[in-house]
């Protein structure tokens, strides 16, 4: 064999190695993408009958309420576009979501009768138990969208994910509000 063979052999696959890489990089991110999808799903589904629940209790907090039915629904239907815009937007509101899902819980607790109450608790615990997926679902994507962040931007993988058309996705994050610290006395 000649040399200018071993070499041409040696890119070849080497390219192709690269090439796989990045393929299951981008895979990897996208299906924590769905992942965090799931999990938002399994929110949007649990959020109508905790609302049912609590207004048999809550008739005189229906504006929070309203809210919440409103931002589900707009967060059902941002998940259901994708893109990396409609993911932007997506985040965004599933964050204003959670913050109105916190103030609802608050809330909750000023109604000793709805506290006490089987069925809300097995709700709230469910509940509870969605965000913490949730929040796992997302350091998962993250993580993976740090992988494919770094694999499309270091050499020379670099230069087959500008080849391939592969880019890296956004990083999900928190915006603002969700920052900020929750005063508890500001819901009741």
């Amino acid at each position: 064999m000649s040399i200018a063979l071993v070499i041409l052999l040696v890119v070849i696959i080497g390219g192709y190695i690269i090439y796989a890489s990045l393929i299951k990089t981008r895979n990897t991110a996208q299906e924590a993408l769905s992942g965090i999808d799931v999990q938002l799903h399994k929110r949007h589904d649990l959020i109508p009958n905790l609302l049912a629940i609590a207004k048999r209790f809550m008739e005189h907090e229906k504006e929070l309420l309203t809210d919440i039915t409103a931002l589900r629904q707009q967060a059902v239907n941002l998940n259901a576009k994708s893109g990396a815009a409609e993911a932007e937007k997506a985040f965004q509101v599933e964050a204003q979501l959670q913050a109105k899902m916190g103030q609802f819980m608050v809330q909750v607790e000023a109604y000793p009768d709805l506290k006490s109450d089987t069925q809300m608790l097995e709700a709230q615990r469910a509940y509870t138990e969605v965000e913490a997926n949730i929040a796992a679902a997302r350091r998962f994507y993250n993580s993976a969208a740090t992988d494919l962040k770094n694999a499309v931007e270091i050499f020379p993988s670099s230069m087959v994910a500008g080849m391939i058309n592969i880019s890296p996705m956004p990083f999900f994050e928190a915006d603002e509000a969700a920052r900020a610290p929750v005063n508890a006395a500001d819901h009741l």
